[in-house]
């Protein structure tokens, strides 16, 4: 007896398609060695004045070809539909750690951890090995923004931001201070294009009239104003908003931590990133991301309903006594998700303090050199600030009081 079947959905329950994929691998590193151009050697590495990669060997320097061309092909953004997502940005496969690699200058199989690093050296004739494809696992992203703000730059805007707080700091601190630890390293984000749509109702107050009521202690302020029903529908687009892809950064715990700080040192020139290259990551540290697209659709919905709220703000200047929003929907027409690893220098100081203890960081935008941190703050220092500061007010009171 022979039978034949086929693997397939119920037939009485609809297909559903497949999100469409972007292809985004560099096809010139596919046997896993970054070859320079001009000589083939693998001594290659990222120089941060240029931006580009330079041979150790020739010292010829070039850039990978940036991704954004790849990614868009041109289409607007007015005309996105569905879910787009870039290979480097697909669903994460668990235990897909260790990979095989073969060596194209000796044959010698190499083994990499790839959720520790994305590069190692050939153990038979010392070859630089690199993971290119987009492995199922978050550590190779789609694009990377190189580094151009070097150490000693980010280490000279992390002396100026800890100096102008020393005031204020734990002497500890101030003792402990060695930005010369400060360390370059690639946090990998979702870089997503959308095209939306928001509705917001609400009721918004015009003033008509204000004045007084009552005598003395009594007296009290009162406002008359008109309350208008308000409806506002917004058809907007957005690009390249940068969701973190950690779900360890992503996690805001104030208490233990600071590394919120990462998101007051945004934006970054994302259109400037590049097609993935491992060379780039020679001598910096990265994390893999571990956070999938489903995952990130409320962020990214939260993220839609804000810019919703500033488009329309404009329309709604007339009620001077403000507009309370009531109801708030985003539908999104159309995505395009891409992972991409953006460059931070980081500073941390483990500050404990028994149950409080904390780590504290300080950061710079790899691109902009935009700088924001916290330091360990002396509460008496804050204490004795306060009474003095207190005290100079009063004086300068008491002493035009006395001269009128």
């Amino acid at each position: 007896m022979s039978t034949e079947a086929s693997v397939g959905a119920d037939p009485e329950e609809p297909v559903v398609p497949a999100d469409p994929v972007i292809e985004t691998a560099n096809e010139q590193l596919e046997d896993g060695v970054n070859r320079c151009p001009a000589c083939g050697s693998t001594e290659i590495q990222l120089r941060v004045s240029t931006s580009m990669l330079i041979c150790l060997f020739c010292r010829y320097e070039w850039a990978e070809e940036k991704v954004e061309p790849l990614v868009s092909a041109d289409q607007a953004l007015r005309d996105l539909t569905g879910t787009t997502v870039a290979a480097g940005a697909s669903d994460i496969t668990a235990d897909v750690d260790m990979l095989t690699m073969k060596c194209s200058g000796c044959g010698a199989e190499v083994v990499v951890n790839t959720s520790e690093a994305t590069s190692s050296r050939c153990h038979w004739c010392r070859h630089v090995l690199s993971v290119n494809e987009q492995l199922p696992n978050g550590a190779v992203p789609d694009a990377v923004l190189p580094f151009s703000i070097t150490r000693d730059q980010a280490v000279e805007r992390i002396k100026e931001f800890a100096g102008k707080r020393r005031m204020f700091a734990l002497r500890r601190f101030t003792r402990e201070f060695t930005p010369e630890n400060v360390v370059g390293v690639y946090l990998p984000y979702m870089v997503v294009d959308s095209n939306a749509s928001a509705d917001v109702q609400g009721v918004g107050e015009v003033q008509t009239r204000r004045y007084t009521r009552g005598t003395g202690d009594n007296k009290k302020t009162v406002y008359d104003a008109d309350v208008y029903r308000i409806d506002r529908r917004v058809d907007f687009t957005a690009d390249d908003l940068t969701l973190e892809s950690s779900s360890e950064r992503a996690n805001m715990r104030a208490f233990v931590n600071t590394n919120n700080v990462i998101n007051t040192i945004l934006p970054f020139d994302t259109k400037n990133a590049v097609q993935w290259n491992a060379s780039y990551l020679v001598g910096y540290t990265s994390e893999r991301r571990d956070t999938d697209v489903s995952e990130l659709v409320p962020v990214l919905e939260q993220q839609l309903l804000s810019i919703a709220r500033s488009e329309v703000r404009d329309s709604v200047s007339r009620y001077d006594r403000g507009v309370r929003w009531e109801t708030e929907n985003v539908v999104v027409h159309g995505t395009r998700w891409l992972s991409m690893y953006l460059p931070v220098w980081l500073y941390s100081y483990y500050h404990e303090a028994g149950e409080r203890s904390m780590v504290h960081y300080i950061a710079v935008n790899g691109r902009t050199g935009e700088t924001m941190g916290s330091v360990p703050v002396s509460h008496w220092r804050l204490s004795v600030a306060a009474l003095t500061t207190g005290t100079v007010l009063e004086s300068v009171a008491v002493a035009i009081l006395a001269a009128s």
